[in-house]
């Protein structure tokens, strides 16, 4: 027999594991993983020399664009920058232009993205306005929901505990999943008034309104929701102390909830804030250091499940306006965010396990992404090729994102992704693409 592809020369992380091995590759999945004397004939074969091969990493936080937003990101150069980055698998949020909130605007969103996608994407949903549709949303392909409790975006009326009780019983009899962004509307809506009315419109003014009360309240809420319909809930970039703690007690009361961090969170405070001004300014925002020692004890003890780069593009006009609540929030992060935690692994605060687990083993557990984040037989020949050694700098003006800036922006790092496969077919070599747009997969929660 003969193969698509051999990688030779190359050690892999395998069953927690790194060994020295080889991969042979037919149709998009893995074939074969031995000795090279023992692979079989291939169309082609590769040498890594000696680099690592993850399982390939999967971003379960990430805003594409594209469609009315396609000015700040589309998807061809959100993807290249996911593959830029290592990434070979992302999901995608639904508060775009227009709101991805039902069957019809998710199925138009997945026919642009085919076209267009490097890697894989999988797309998260809205909730409707009538919770009727929600099983028309998941038959569609959504890979989860996406509640917002700092906004209205999608259809169901976030101050209602009612509607969401019910939404959240919906989900569960589908088998499927709620994400949430915590933050309490309420507090967050008189903290701003309050300033605007003494006229404070800098950075403190943003950081104070978007309290760690705030994110407290909705988490707690939440939780209160899920002990009544036992739904899984996947909290996003959880940001504060209080937040996590309270998470914790409901995992060790055995509800079904997960948690993610982000490299921002847990690398930037409230002193690079200060120090860079807007180009810091997310939600929630970055906060002080008692929160991220939280957050990277956290990660640590295994009470956060998923690392995240919540990469939210924007124009650069839409960071640099004078009055703070008229930036527009995010940070691009598909591109900075294994750097960020390679470079903690070489500094001994991480393990390469570490990163498989947070990026890869738990994405798929929690998401149900078949035939993914483990190298093993059968799975998809999605990889991450990892040189630890590479020392670099962080280049934002370099980015295959549209989005060319990053509070990283000329940070050393070392350890770098060098190639990224994704089915099989080589996609990133070198930071730089090599496949056509359209060589990604749309994929489906299962």
């Amino acid at each position: 027999m003969t193969v698509d592809l051999v990688l030779n020369n190359t050690k892999a992380y395998i069953n927690k594991k790194i060994a020295e091995c080889s991969l042979a590759i037919e149709n998009g999945k893995i074939y074969k993983i031995g000795k090279e004397t023992n692979m079989p004939k291939a169309e082609e074969k590769i040498d890594l020399k000696n680099l690592l091969v993850l399982p390939g990493l999967i971003d379960v936080h990430t805003h594409l664009r594209d469609e009315g937003k396609a000015y700040k990101e589309d998807f061809y150069t959100g993807t290249a920058a996911a593959a830029a980055g290592g990434i070979t698998t992302v999901l995608d949020m639904p508060n775009n232009d227009p709101v991805t909130m039902n069957a019809e605007t998710l199925r138009k969103r997945m026919e642009i993205a085919e076209k267009k996608i490097l890697v894989n994407v999988g797309f998260y949903s809205e909730f409707p306005k009538r919770t009727s549709e929600i099983p028309a949303i998941i038959k569609e392909g959504a890979v989860a929901f996406k509640l917002f409790m700092m906004e209205q975006v999608g259809g169901l009326n976030i101050d209602d505990d009612n509607a969401l009780s019910e939404a959240f019983k919906i989900v569960k009899k589908s088998k499927a999943l709620v994400a949430v962004h915590a933050e309490d509307k309420e507090t967050i809506k008189k903290a701003e008034e309050k300033f605007k009315r003494l006229n404070g419109n800098d950075i403190e003014a943003f950081l104070k309104a978007h309290s760690e009360i705030a994110e407290w309240k909705a988490v707690n809420r939440l939780i209160n929701i899920v002990k009544q319909t036992h739904t899984p809930l996947h909290f996003c970039h959880v940001s504060t102390k209080k937040g996590l703690e309270t998470i914790i007690e409901g995992k060790k009361s055995d509800l079904p909830i997960s948690c993610e961090a982000t490299p921002h969170h847990m690398f930037l405070s409230v002193k690079d804030s200060r120090k860079i001004g807007a180009l810091t300014l997310t939600l929630p925002p970055v906060r002080e250091k008692k929160h991220t020692a939280a957050l990277l004890e956290g990660v640590k003890n295994g009470w956060i499940d998923i690392l995240a780069s919540d990469h939210a593009p924007h124009t650069m006009a839409e960071k640099k306006v004078e009055n703070v609540w008229n930036v527009k929030v995010g940070i691009p992060g598909l591109e900075t965010t294994l750097l960020l935690l390679l470079t903690e692994v070489n500094r001994k605060k991480l393990s390469i396990g570490d990163v498989v687990r947070l990026m890869a083993e738990n994405p798929v557990r929690i998401f149900k992404l078949k035939g993914r984040g483990y190298l093993e037989k059968g799975n998809m020949a999605d990889l991450t090729v990892i040189d630890l050694k590479r020392k670099d700098k962080i280049e934002a003006s370099k980015f295959h994102s549209k989005a060319k800036y990053s509070p990283f922006d000329g940070w050393k790092v070392k350890g770098k992704p060098v190639k990224t496969f994704v089915k099989g077919q080589l996609i990133m070599d070198e930071n730089e693409i090599v496949a056509k747009a359209g060589s990604g997969e749309i994929i489906r929660r299962e």
